[in-house]
């Protein structure tokens, strides 16, 4: 497909990378973006080896890095007594899977992405361009955007992929099922510099992603470049309105952690603005593609819950093995087949190491007490070495 014509549905990472992925091997990419200007929502991510090393590869490292943190270590806590249960190193990140693990703000890699975009001759955005509907010409050699309120004929291309969220409309016309509410809630928040300065090193060290566990509940916390850091917690609740302005009192949120630390408990409060947001899974056996002309990818196609941290890595990965795959052969049917043969392996076991985080970081009694004689007895190269499959993985090479 090098020198042919892809439509993306979607610009936010997902879509986004992948039209740098197809513009870097030679074919034309057109990203609808349905909203007027194209937001950089959201808090923080982490970008883990997997990512990054394919982030190097489209030329954009650099420039992440510069808005990122490199973090020396990841950190398990009690959240009630705030002692150390686990620490896995993260300093020799690059020696032991190849790239850099980094701490960010998800606003600014979309910004980044966004800006290689537009500097690149074989890219289009388009934005304030819903697409109600994909068609495939009579003869299935090419796929067309309907532009939903317009009477615009949008050209044909050769390839649709659909990058259009865990809410994926375009899923839902393949056939697909709506996404499932986990039945967790993640409380999402920014804390600025100088609000962290009484919860610094003991808390919110500038070099570690540090993960509090407690029965029920776990805040995840790391910095970022400015001095801020970016929270996370995660506690059971209802389901609610799916965007990021869902607003949540500090109370409320203290109120569902129990037997934590005080210290946890005025740091919750004291952040301040905490946003609210239901996490949604997309597990099915449908199909990711259809008439080997649309595709899926990213949490329009599998979105999982973010426990393993992942979520942005699996939606890089997918863009750069689905460019990789799509431009170098002349069957996109066969080619998209291969697509989904390759990629859904990876997400069940990302999926089943997020659950198993879920497990570990929120269990309670005497469960709890053999997670840490476990942990306690496991040294920091061991654990590092229980995510040599997932950050040492290279995407590329799995589609040579």
């Amino acid at each position: 497909m090098a020198g042919q014509s892809v439509a993306i549905i979607g610009a936010g990472i997902a879509g986004l990378t992948a039209a740098l992925a197809f513009a870097a091997r030679g074919a034309a990419a057109t990203v609808f973006e349905r909203a007027p200007r194209i937001e950089e929502l959201g808090a923080g991510l982490q970008l883990s080896p997997n990512a990054t090393r394919l982030l190097a590869r489209l030329g954009v490292l650099d420039e992440v890095k510069r808005k990122a943190v490199e973090p020396k270590s990841v950190v398990i806590r009690c959240a009630r007594d705030l002692r150390p249960l686990a620490e896995v190193p993260l300093h020799m990140a690059e020696r032991r899977w190849g790239a850099p693990y980094l701490v960010m703000r998800r606003s600014d890699l979309q910004g980044v992405l966004l800006e290689a975009a537009r500097g690149n001759d074989g890219i289009a955005i388009r934005t304030g361009t819903e697409v109600s509907n994909l068609c495939l010409d009579r003869t299935g050699g090419s796929v067309r955007p309907n532009i939903a309120n317009s009477s615009e004929l949008a050209p044909a291309f050769d390839l649709a992929v659909a990058a259009d969220g865990v809410w994926s409309a375009t899923r839902q016309r393949m056939g697909g099922p709506k996404s499932r509410f986990t039945g967790d809630i993640a409380y999402r928040a920014i804390l600025d510099a100088g609000k962290a300065g009484p919860f610094r090193d003991r808390l919110l060290p500038s070099d570690q992603v540090v993960t509090f566990a407690s029965p029920g509940f776990h805040l995840v916390a790391y910095p970022l470049p400015d001095g801020a850091f970016n929270l996370v917690i995660i506690v059971r609740g209802q389901d609610m309105p799916r965007h990021w302005t869902n607003v949540a009192e500090a109370a409320q949120i203290s109120g569902t952690a129990r037997n934590i630390a005080t210290e946890l408990k005025r740091l919750i409060t004291v952040t301040g603005i905490w946003h609210a947001w239901p996490i949604h899974e997309v597990k099915s056996a449908a199909p990711w593609c259809q008439a080997g002309r649309i595709v899926l990818i990213g949490d329009a196609a599998h979105a999982v819950a973010p426990h393993a941290a992942q979520g942005a890595a699996m939606a890089i990965e997918d863009a750069v093995l689905l460019a990789n795959l799509t431009t170098r052969s002349g069957a996109p049917g066969r080619t998209l087949d291969l697509f989904e043969k390759l990629r859904r392996p990876r997400l069940i076991r990302v999926a089943m190491r997020g659950q198993f985080n879920h497990f570990a970081w929120q269990v309670g009694g005497p469960i709890a007490l053999v997670r840490n004689l476990i942990l306690k007895a496991r040294s920091g190269e061991k654990l590092a070495a229980d995510f040599d499959w997932l950050y040492g993985y290279d995407v590329e090479k799995a589609a040579a």
